[in-house]
């Protein structure tokens, strides 16, 4: 598909893009953060828009949900981060539905590993990575469900290589954010590392789930400009 015909066929997935650029660069000059917060939002916010525009299936509309209320906690983090871990838990809760509901069943040995891990290293991190106490504790129980719904994508009938790569990538940057509470608090080099993995995971997810379900039911598609795209 050329440049142009991307632009014309899916323009919320470049608007989201650009929403994550410009936010990645503005968010180190001077401008105030009330400012950022917005712009910070809409690149999940556009990747909401995407998905409810390119199918029309429940799953979509999950999908779609789900990328609202990351929108929302993606604000929600830069003045209070137990607000927004707990606005992404109702993030995980609606991925974990969409990936359940699409279980690819048996697997085998090397997948279950990898299950495993997934479901194991996000608590565990959360725990070890930022002390003791009740931060300690609430953090593994964000990791829990993060965990769960990583292993719920790598479980599901959606292609690894974007959906599932896409909850790993969401995980990497959930432990980066536990070091930075840790050991890693006065590293600069995590704070620019962050966002772009976490972005990055998140438009794998969508592009990945929207396209899956236009191949497996075409006729839900969403018709645009008059001929099916």
């Amino acid at each position: 598909m050329s440049r142009q015909a991307l632009v014309q066929k899916r323009p919320y997935l470049i608007l989201s893009v650009v929403a994550a650029l410009v936010f990645y660069y503005l968010r180190v000059t001077e401008l105030p953060e009330i400012y950022l917060w917005p712009i910070k939002g809409s690149a999940c916010a556009f990747l909401a828009v995407y998905a409810f525009l390119r199918h029309s299936s429940p799953p979509a509309r999950v999908l779609a949900t789900a990328m609202v209320v990351a929108a929302l906690a993606d604000m929600a983090v830069e003045f209070d981060l137990r607000v927004g871990a707990g606005v992404f838990i109702v993030f995980h809760a609606l991925m974990i539905k969409l990936f359940v509901a699409h279980n690819r069943g048996a697997m085998d040995g090397r997948d279950n590993l990898i299950l495993l891990g997934l479901l194991i290293v996000p608590p565990l991190a959360g725990y070890m990575l930022t002390g003791s106490g009740g931060t300690a504790w609430a953090t593994a129980i964000y990791g829990a469900v993060l965990g769960v719904m990583a292993a719920s994508a790598w479980s599901s009938t959606f292609p690894r290589w974007t959906v599932g790569a896409g909850a790993i990538l969401f995980v990497v940057s959930d432990l980066l954010i536990f070091a930075g509470l840790g050991p890693l608090a006065d590293n600069p080099f995590r704070e620019y590392l962050v966002w772009p993995i976490y972005f990055l995971g998140q438009f794998l997810m969508t592009v990945g789930v929207i396209t899956t379900l236009r191949k497996r039911d075409p006729e839900l598609a969403v018709v645009q400009g008059g001929r099916a795209d």
